[in-house]
């Protein structure tokens, strides 16, 4: 089934084209690895998704609804690029700001959160003072902390160590088994991609095709 629909998408910054004419279909409760150079326009075309850029032309719908207007009350995790915190609050204080946009969770629900992540221990420290690795980690709990349906995540695991990194790729494997989501995710590491994706994607000349499907490969 459906759940994000792109439907002749272009964008351009000037004179560069970065997204063209791209239709592509997502379904529901799978994981997506997106994989292309740098520049190939990943993070773009998850702006378009999450409505931060406006496309030049073409739409995207996700469970029926065009992106726009009527966009914000869709539940929607993303983490693109580098997380911006304010630097003087803590980790808690950050997460807690966020979710009274939409005050549908709990401080229990950003804890629990911030356990799942490993920044439990930290979470009353200023992020000023966190490392790289701990801010990337506050990315991903700001994500998943209000339990979206459908999570965008642009090079998660940057900053993070090996061991770190096993431990998140276990989190997100168990974040779309429990939620029934729909995963999106970029990675220079193909080692994340071929283990997390259930369909591998590449990203050329602006456009999507499949490379990979391992559940139609396994029947």
């Amino acid at each position: 089934m459906k759940c994000i629909e792109i439907k002749n998408l272009f964008k351009k910054f000037k004179n560069k084209v970065v997204i063209n004419n791209l239709s592509y279909d997502f379904e529901r409760e799978k994981i997506y690895g997106i994989v292309g150079s740098n520049g190939c326009g990943k993070s773009v075309l998850f702006k378009l998704i999450s409505g931060l850029v406006i496309a030049t032309s073409g739409e995207i719908i996700i469970d029926g609804v065009k992106v726009g207007k009527e966009f914000s009350n869709l539940n929607l995790g993303i983490i693109i690029e580098h997380p911006g915190f304010l630097p003087n609050l803590t980790g808690f204080e950050n997460l807690k700001q966020l979710a009274s946009i939409k005050n549908k969770i709990t401080d229990k629900d950003i804890i629990d959160t911030l356990k799942k992540v490993s920044l439990y221990n930290d979470m009353d420290y200023k992020v000023k003072n966190y490392s790289l690795g701990m801010l990337q980690r506050l990315g991903i709990a700001q994500a998943l902390m209000e339990k979206p349906k459908i999570l965008l995540l642009d090079e998660p695991f940057n900053s993070i160590d090996f061991e770190g990194v096993k431990e998140l790729r276990k989190l997100i494997k168990e974040y779309k088994e429990h939620n029934n989501a729909t995963i999106i995710l970029t990675s220079h590491n193909i080692e994340d991609i071929e283990i997390l994706a259930d369909e591998i994607i590449l990203m050329d000349n602006g456009n999507l095709k499949k490379i990979v499907d391992k559940q139609k490969d396994s029947h």
